[in-house]
């Protein structure tokens, strides 16, 4: 397992701002994420680049405030972390307000839409709804993928002035998900300052094989852009003109319905 870092901004805001303790324990937390199967203390502490004594401690504060659970050996999430994702989902006005619109969206294509948002170089997926209430494995409410291959990813780096998108993309870990995937950064700028100009994003096959997506930009009372929602399908099932044809019109009626409600 790749070790987990994060750059400091302490330097920024001053040493007696940032507590060390804490970002130690979010990193050991956030570990738990990149493996299916409960860790050991030895893999923990690598991963997250602390001493076996320092990420020990750690753990058996987590273990004691109910956020982690061990046989002695192996260690794992508990329900419990579900709260701090139930808060920030409760307390996002974003999502507050969208959720009851892609609820309507579905519904009314019988499809499944999504919403996302920008971190960092990734894109998190933050509701979701369909027609049905049951939902496909894969992409769920806080799933991650790159943003540079995902058409809710290029809406949201659209965002961006050309000079801080190729910045961006200057950055970011271009690894190829699928043999369709576009890696060469020319051609990501392009394709994303093109998506801009549309005023959509249309990404086949990119980010998972035989599926393509299409997604609009969600835009607050000012015109900026917060978030981004999609529609996908299967290629056999769906074509990109049906998508444009059929997916698009909707998605910009639900992102046009809620922007003076977005603060």
């Amino acid at each position: 397992m790749p070790k987990l870092k994060r750059p400091s901004e302490a330097a920024g805001r001053g040493a007696t701002d940032f507590i060390e303790s804490l970002d130690r324990g979010l990193r050991v937390l956030e570990l738990f994420g990149g493996s299916p199967q409960p860790m050991t203390l030895s893999d923990l502490a690598k991963a997250a680049d602390l001493p076996r004594a320092t990420a020990r401690r750690i753990l058996f504060t987590l273990e004691r405030a109910g956020f982690v659970a061990s046989d002695g050996k192996l260690f794992r999430l508990t329900p419990r972390v579900l709260a701090l994702a139930a808060a920030y989902l409760s307390s996002n006005h974003v999502v507050s307000v969208l959720q009851p619109a892609l609820d309507k969206l579905s519904s009314g294509a019988r499809e499944i839409s999504s919403m996302a948002i920008l971190d960092g170089s990734d894109v998190v997926f933050i509701a979701r709804a369909s027609p049905t209430r049951v939902f496909s494995s894969g992409i769920d409410v806080g799933y991650r993928l790159p943003a540079f291959c995902t058409s809710v990813g290029r809406v949201l780096l659209s965002r961006l002035s050309d000079d801080e998108l190729a910045a961006a993309l200057d950055a970011m870990d271009l690894k190829p998900l699928t043999a369709f995937t576009v890696t060469d950064r020319q051609r990501l700028l392009t394709a994303i300052i093109g998506d801009r100009a549309k005023g959509y994003s249309l990404v086949d096959r990119e980010a998972e094989p035989g599926f393509r997506s299409i997604s609009v930009p969600v835009r607050r009372y000012d015109g900026t852009i917060v978030a981004a929602i999609n529609m996908g399908a299967h290629v056999d099932r769906v074509s990109a003109a049906e998508m444009i044809e059929n997916f698009l019109p909707r998605l910009r009626e639900t992102a046009a319905s809620v922007q003076s409600l977005l603060v």
